[in-house]
């Protein structure tokens, strides 16, 4: 059966709101959680960017769910740093955390002063934060020198059982290119034979472990009600790389989104007032082999969303659907907005 998440959308919600949210969703029937990991939001008008880490800490003590995060060691955060938070909270919360450390973007990533690298360098560079997380998991003393310098680092408390590494991928060379070395797949919702093609190339490269879908939505009690609160909060994320790898700011997003029309912004959202075609969808991506899917409102208000989709939505996407649904997504033209799910 598959896993039906929330997802707490770290630039749109003000951190204690957030957490009430993340609770509330518990309460009415998801299972599991994941969130962003950002400095700066997409988008001022968005206008929030809690600290993903310390947010935890608090959601995993008030709520039972399972929780991951997207997060990008490297630049901002050393990968010590990295390994450290995670196995604290894989410690207090035995198997109930799990994190996908992407290559990620410049908008987070250039408050450290350090030059932007290309993708390519970012690639490796976060190849080598996993192997020193890895073995600093495993309790070792680290020392490493490459395109991250670590000095006799060590970690104390490892927990029993490392969380898994789960790799955030957009395209299907990342996903082919992820299965040397991860637990499993996260990316987006895309079109149908994209996401077919992701996931066989991570499979059949002997990528293991579970496929995760983030599903970018928005549903409100008419369709244009639900067509402008997605154009309001989600329009800076529609464009292919390499912009939203290296726009700096918020700013910079607002500007080049200034002009994102309703067509471009239901490329990369899943937009409708009826429940019945939210589980098409989500019942489509369940067919295509995903094990879990986090639900992504894209709208700032998470109440209506949580109570509708517990009680409409989700005990159908659990249930065995028709074979044969695939989700589409109207006039695709637009790829999803970072090679590290948002």
């Amino acid at each position: 059966m598959v896993t039906v998440g929330f997802h707490a959308s770290h630039e749109q919600i003000s951190p204690g709101q957030l957490l009430k949210d993340v609770q509330h969703a518990e309460r009415a029937g998801f299972d599991a959680a994941m969130c962003s990991d950002h400095i700066e939001p997409w988008s001022a008008r968005q206008g929030h960017s809690g600290f993903a880490w310390s947010w935890l800490g608090a959601a995993m003590a008030t709520t039972s769910l399972r929780f991951g995060v997207v997060t990008a060691p490297g630049q901002r955060y050393h990968p010590a740093i990295i390994a450290h938070a995670s196995a604290t909270l894989a410690c207090m919360f035995p198997g109930r955390f799990w994190f996908a450390p992407g290559s990620g973007e410049n908008m987070n990533e250039h408050i450290t002063g350090d030059a932007w690298p290309a993708k390519d360098i970012r690639q490796r560079r976060l190849e080598e934060c996993v192997d020193v997380i890895r073995r600093l998991h495993r309790g070792e003393e680290v020392s490493h020198r490459g395109l991250v310098t670590v000095e006799q680092a060590r970690i104390w408390d490892v927990p029993d059982t490392p969380p898994p590494l789960i790799a955030p991928a957009i395209s299907v060379d990342t996903a082919r290119r992820a299965a040397a070395w991860a637990d499993g797949l996260v990316t987006v919702n895309q079109p149908a034979p994209k996401l077919r093609d992701m996931l066989a190339a991570y499979r059949d490269s002997g990528g293991k472990g579970k496929a995760v879908l983030q599903v970018h939505l928005s549903w409100a009690g008419t369709e244009q009600e639900a067509a402008a609160v997605a154009l309001d909060q989600w329009r800076t994320n529609t464009f292919a790389p390499p912009i939203p790898w290296d726009l700096p700011s918020a700013g910079h997003f607002d500007g080049v989104g200034e002009h994102v029309g309703e067509e471009q912004v239901r490329s990369a959202v899943n937009v409708s007032a009826s429940l019945g075609r939210h589980v098409d969808w989500l019942a489509g991506y369940a067919e295509l082999g995903f094990d879990e899917l986090y639900l992504h409102f894209v709208g700032q208000q998470q109440e209506a969303f949580i109570d509708a989709f517990a009680a409409e939505v989700l005990p159908q996407v659990r249930t065995p659907h028709p074979a044969g649904t695939e989700p589409q997504l109207a006039a695709a033209t637009a790829s999803p907005a970072s090679d590290t799910p948002a």
